[in-house]
């Protein structure tokens, strides 16, 4: 079976009704967990949109909030620290951790940098999105798990080279195209990852790599159908 990551990220700006209809969303359509994304002001502090990127970060702030919402809807939820503190944040509430494709060309070059260190000691699943091809990682005692990710936002279903994706454990889409993740799951992608929204509409800064409610529920019959019959 696929483990369905929907990713809210920074489509929420902060209000939890948004969260809400979001994990619902989630969870009426299969999706095994949802994720966030944890911001420093320095890290976003010359974004044009920094006062967004802060609203929708977990903190100190929200993630009471967010890790009971979670609780009530049923579904897991977890996030990529940026910072070094966000680790130590998130450790208490969530099973597992993402480290972004930005970080893993760290790894990529036989390296690490403090933040990918404090992950790795939490020992717990790390998700790593990256373009290169996966990187030994046996000094560590965690569970790791590679997504083959473009990271153009958005990129096209030309830019995807499929041929790799045997080479990770899933894949995380930044495509406008829902055949890139149904290409992921017929391939036999044990994890995949994809951006939600609830209103394409709207000024959510991920917009344009997100789907909305509908094309979710497509995307999750038709890869529920794939996994059936290849079955």
């Amino acid at each position: 079976m696929v483990f369905l990551i929907g990713e809210i990220g920074v489509n929420w700006n902060g209000d939890f009704e948004i969260v809400r209809k979001l994990m619902m969303i989630s969870k009426e359509n299969n999706l095994n967990a949802v994720k966030f994304q944890s911001f420093s002001k320095e890290i976003v502090s010359e974004h044009p949109l920094a006062d967004k990127l802060l609203d929708s970060s977990i903190s100190s702030k929200n993630i009471c909030q967010i890790d009971d919402l979670a609780k009530e809807i049923g579904i897991e939820w977890f996030a990529t620290p940026m910072h070094i503190d966000a680790v130590d944040l998130l450790d208490p509430y969530v099973k597992r951790f993402k480290i972004r494709e930005f970080d893993a060309r760290i790894l990529a070059q036989n390296k690490t940098n403090k933040l990918i260190e404090k992950i790795f000691e939490t020992q717990k699943n790390v998700i790593i999105s990256s373009q290169s091809l996966p990187t030994k990682l046996d000094q560590y005692k965690n569970k790791i798990d590679w997504l083959y990710c473009v990271p153009k936002y958005p990129c096209t279903l030309n830019e995807l080279d499929f041929s790799k994706l045997s080479f990770f454990n899933g894949f995380s889409n930044h495509c406008q195209n829902i055949m890139a993740p149904l290409n992921a799951a017929i391939l036999g992608a044990d994890i995949i990852e994809i951006h939600i929204t609830l209103d394409k509409k709207h000024n959510f800064v991920d917009n344009n790599v997100s789907f909305d409610p509908d094309e979710l529920k497509q995307i999750t019959s038709y890869i529920s159908l794939s996994k059936k019959i290849k079955t």
